[in-house]
């Protein structure tokens, strides 16, 4: 494996008679009307906006004429998710980044559906799914989902193991560049919204009556790890509710650390204010309910796809500034800003928003507006299927 880093492997041509519309078909005469393969890597266990966008990207290309698989952890949530979606799904175990026989299969898997492209995305994957397609002599693109900062100097897994990099906002992509990552191999594809799945101002009484929300309703959508901030929510909740007597607050998701969360709002008192839901898929109902969106986030984030949806549904938003935040949460203009890692700023700025109605709507419709503008699910999926027709044009 390590001869395979030690050199970069000239690529098996296939040139897709590619239109504007990202239909994926082999051209010349080997490959003539073959489908494009794209084998997606994904070594995460969870299933989080990370894996969600996975699902997203998966659905889209094979309704245009791409051929997709994933490659998933047997007991990750995700591939469980791929097969229940009826998408192409094979469970293949990965270790660790140096897990010989995970490259084996994979190169295999490679050789034998003949994939065009092979699509990485967390750490461990990375390596493996880039070890196996350079082995098999298939362009390889990475995407960068999260802000942890990368090391300086060696990083072959960008270097390396990948032609393209994908970042989900231009803070990563500034990360992975600095890096030491060519800037020409590098783009910036956010996660899109379908704007029709997450309508403006959708009411949900029926919803709110159910899970006993009472007014006002602050709400997150997130999964329950250590970088999601929901301590920082709760306390902040805890002081909201002082001046607000009645209000709920809503956590949408699951996760390893969700007990954890549950017992700190018990131990604060809130009881039956705070309500926890799990993973559920009928977010849009969900915000449709809140009159409060909050990002808690203390680091690791990209541009948050439960940030774009709630700008989409119209639901006022406090974030913290972290990672890609800033890039669509302009403070004042489409939703507040607050401090990272400061329970203290997030109950200051939701009160602003319960406080001032009228602020809060302005912010709401530049949000939507945003959203419209540059956050489209058909316009960045298109930009993804427009740089796989071009990787495999090389």
């Amino acid at each position: 494996m390590l001869a395979v880093l030690s050199r970069r492997l000239p690529h098996r041509s296939h040139l897709p008679a590619e239109d504007r519309a990202g239909r994926g078909r082999v051209a010349g005469e080997e490959g003539a009307g073959r489908v494009s393969t794209v084998l997606h890597t994904e070594s995460s266990r969870g299933l989080g906006g990370q894996e969600i966008r996975t699902l997203h990207e998966a659905r889209w290309a094979v309704e245009r004429g791409w051929r997709v698989i994933l490659a998933c952890q047997p007991d990750g949530r995700l591939f469980e998710r791929a097969r229940q979606a009826g998408l192409e799904a094979v469970a293949l175990p990965m270790k660790a980044a140096w897990d010989a026989r995970a490259v084996a299969r994979l190169a295999r898997l490679i050789r034998r559906e003949r994939v065009g492209i092979v699509h990485t995305h967390s750490s461990v994957d990375a390596w493996l799914g880039g070890m196996a397609a350079r082995s098999t002599r298939v362009p390889v693109v990475r995407t960068r989902h999260v802000s942890i900062p990368i090391r300086r100097g060696f990083n072959p897994v960008y270097t390396w193991l990948a032609d393209r990099v994908i970042t989900s906002g231009e803070a990563i992509r500034r990360l992975v560049v600095g890096a030491g990552t060519p800037p020409g191999r590098v783009v910036a594809i956010p996660a899109g919204v379908d704007l029709g799945a997450f309508p403006f101002r959708l009411r949900s009484e029926p919803l709110a009556k159910t899970l006993a929300l009472s007014s006002p309703v602050i709400g997150s959508v997130a999964m329950f790890r250590g970088s999601k901030g929901h301590a920082h929510l709760v306390e902040a909740f805890a002081v909201i509710r002082t001046r607000y007597a009645s209000a709920t607050l809503l956590l949408v998701g699951d996760g390893i650390r969700r007990a954890w969360v549950e017992g700190l709002a018990r131990d604060a008192g809130l009881g039956q204010a705070v309500v926890f839901t799990g993973f559920r898929p009928d977010v849009a109902a969900l915000l449709g309910a809140m009159d409060c969106f909050v990002l808690a986030s203390t680091r690791t984030e990209g541009i948050p796809q439960s940030l774009l949806q709630a700008f989409a549904a119209g639901v006022p938003v406090v974030a913290s500034d972290v990672g890609g935040v800033p890039e669509v949460v302009i403070d004042g203009a489409t939703g507040l800003l607050v401090k990272a890692d400061s329970a203290a700023d997030l109950a200051r700025g939701i009160e602003r928003v319960l406080a001032d109605p009228a602020a809060a709507e302005r912010r709401v419709l530049a949000g939507r507006k945003l959203v419209e503008e540059r956050f489209s699910h058909a316009g960045v999926m298109t930009r993804l299927l427009d740089l796989y027709g071009e990787v495999l044009e090389r």
